[in-house]
């Protein structure tokens, strides 16, 4: 079985020996794969939907592992207990849907040690709930698959992060009066910004492509409320623009 570079990307992040949970594991591909490689000791896949659920509980039988990987029908982190698992990941969902099976289920994230979550939009959203929540971005990656941009986040509470939030959200200067603020770093990414690669510059491009079709949707409505919105969505693209201007390209 071999994974997506998007999977196996999310598999690498695994330490060694891990009790993992997969969230919206669809065929628990993922799973089986930590297993065989030894990234995971045990494992439990989660999936609220019947179709993909009893695909998972086939791929499992098939892989002959039933004993290692648990197959769990549920929504989001309720298919799991506190202090059952040490590493949990999310792959394939919008960030704000992410953030909210994070926060609906918090209970069940004590004894945690690492999230390695991908969402397909709204990364930002994701990042400001972690940062809100004492969770600590610790690495993070981007790549294209298949005519898609991904990006990958991995976070550790931060009572055992090696780092602090307040470092990894600091503002930072780059030229002139251009300034990374914290806000650019939670929707750009604090790390992918230290190292810009062509598909970054690819994504953040595109990005103000679609700003501008919202300043141009919004523009044709009267009220001062939408007004406001356009000049505030008009002040982000020129933000953007300058920190792209300013940032410098690294070869991947």
């Amino acid at each position: 079985m071999k994974l997506s570079n998007r999977l196996q990307r999310i598999h690498d992040q695994i330490p060694e020996g891990s009790r993992m949970a997969d969230i919206g594991s669809d065929h628990a591909l993922l799973p089986v794969a930590a297993i065989r490689s030894g990234k995971a000791v045990s494992a439990i896949a989660g999936e609220v939907n019947p179709g993909p659920y009893d695909a998972a509980c086939k791929q499992v039988s098939d892989a002959g592992l039933k004993t290692e990987i648990t197959v769990r029908r549920g929504d989001g982190l309720d298919v799991i207990s506190p202090d059952e698992v040490d590493v949990i990941t999310i792959a394939g969902m919008g960030g704000a849907l992410i953030a909210s099976i994070l926060d609906r289920g918090i209970s069940k994230l004590k004894g945690v040690q690492l999230l390695i979550l991908q969402p397909n939009v709204g990364e930002d959203i994701l990042r400001r709930w972690l940062l809100e929540h004492q969770w600590v971005v610790v690495a993070e990656q981007l790549l294209e698959e298949d005519g898609k941009i991904y990006e990958i986040i991995t976070a550790m509470p931060q009572a055992s992060s090696p780092i602090a939030n307040e470092e990894v959200y600091r503002a930072r200067p780059l030229q002139g009066d251009v300034e990374l603020t914290q806000d650019l770093l939670l929707r750009m990414g604090p790390y992918l910004t230290d190292r810009p690669t062509e598909v970054f510059f690819a994504k953040w491009k595109s990005e103000i492509v679609k700003l501008q079709g919202v300043v141009q949707a919004i523009s044709r409505s009267d009220q001062d409320s939408s007004k406001d919105k356009a000049a505030e969505v008009e002040r982000l693209i020129t933000s953007l623009k300058e920190v792209l201007a300013c940032l410098p390209k690294v070869k991947q």
